[in-house]
């Protein structure tokens, strides 16, 4: 039984480490060290309830969930602002192999906002999750979720201003 156990976290780690970086990297603006962590941390407490946990409908979003809670823990223990600069995540990070421009363009406007506004943006906007879905994630009520994206995307298009229509003509 343990065996069995073992192998179905194993196949599970394998198949969503790829997504659950991706995410993380959005999350950490680009710090892939952070991003590497935060995988780690989230695969880790996963596999510790693992036998609760392969009984849930979608694991996958539940890992997801986790990842967000342990990144915003992260947020909250962290006693220097300091952030690595230089250092994005490779080309296959976001999809399509986006322009390098915009996306170091993105991710510096990510890393600017608080680290619960990035957190509402890459679950409702890259993860496509519902304002419901969002707010049992991040364990806040449906309208926070829904000021906290309004707030964030108001906050990004102050930063981006004009620059992100030069990127949409590439």
């Amino acid at each position: 039984m343990r065996q069995g156990r073992r192998d179905g976290f194993r196949e599970f780690a394998a198949g969503r480490s790829g997504p659950l970086y991706r995410s993380a990297c959005l999350l950490a603006s680009g710090d892939t060290h952070l991003a590497e962590d935060l995988v780690q941390e989230t695969l880790g407490r996963m596999y510790l309830l693992w036998g609760r946990v392969s009984r849930i409908d979608n694991p996958a979003a539940y890992a997801q969930t986790v990842l967000v809670r342990v990144f915003l823990t992260h947020q909250r223990r962290r006693s220097t602002g300091e952030r690595p600069v230089g250092d994005f995540p490779d080309a296959g990070a976001l999809p399509g192999g986006a322009d390098p421009a915009l996306r170091i363009t993105l991710l510096t406007a990510l890393g600017r906002l608080a680290p619960k506004d990035r957190a509402v943006l890459v679950l409702r906007y890259w993860e496509d999750r519902s304002v419901e879905e969002t707010a049992g994630a991040m364990d806040v009520s449906s309208a926070a979720v829904r000021t906290r994206s309004t707030r964030a995307l108001a906050r990004l298009r102050e930063q981006l201003g004009g620059s992100l229509a030069e990127f949409a003509g590439h």
